[in-house]
């Protein structure tokens, strides 16, 4: 049942595990083929509107954002990676990640507790379960999931490469991926690392 576009039906207990077990699959997919370093960022948007099969925005879920979540936190985490949860467009898709992360990447916060039709249900859930959550505007993350197409493009580095990944779906919605690398400058001359490509 969805009450203002909120999603107050208490999901499956095994339908929950389903989802945190695709949403880790995903993300530790892409972490692989990414190859991201200890302390890189991951940038993760999620509409569980999307993961429930409604459209973007009308059926937000609490219950399965903090599965999704749970998932993609855990990949990160086995690998040393920051997450940034990226909000929904009512938060200008601001991020909510790790203090420590944000005075890394030198992000200033901004003052804002995303709510689930207020930033959305995935970034509660980040702000819940992170040990020191802070929310900021801009981000220049080295790999991103995007999970029911929430456009994460605007907080990857420069250049972005699409990922193909087993795990094409979370729940009902549909995942993309990407990694980034440095440009390549010089032209047909040049020479590059291909440690780097």
């Amino acid at each position: 049942m969805s009450v203002n576009g909120l999603n107050t039906t208490v999901e499956p207990q095994e339908e929950l595990l389903r989802l945190r077990q695709e949403a880790y699959q995903a993300a530790r997919e892409l972490l692989d083929i990414a190859n991201l370093k200890q302390g890189e960022l991951l940038v993760a948007g999620c509409s569980t509107s999307e993961v429930a099969g409604a459209g973007i925005g009308t059926y937000s879920s609490p219950q399965m954002a903090e599965s999704v979540f749970a998932g993609i936190h855990q990949a990160t985490q086995e690998a040393g990676v920051y997450l940034a949860a990226q909000c929904c467009e009512h938060l200008n898709r601001a991020l909510i990640l790790e203090a420590a992360a944000a005075g890394k990447y030198g992000c200033e916060p901004v003052n804002v507790v995303p709510q689930p039709k207020a930033g959305g249900s995935f970034a509660t859930a980040a702000w819940k379960y992170f040990e020191s959550p802070v929310a900021v505007e801009h981000i220049r993350a080295h790999a991103g999931i995007d999970i029911g197409d929430t456009l994460i493009g605007m907080h990857l580095k420069d250049v972005a490469v699409p990922v193909r990944i087993a795990q094409k779906n979370i729940g009902a919605a549909h995942v993309v991926c990407a990694r980034t690398r440095p440009k390549f400058i010089g032209g047909s001359r040049a020479v590059y690392d291909e440690g780097l490509l």
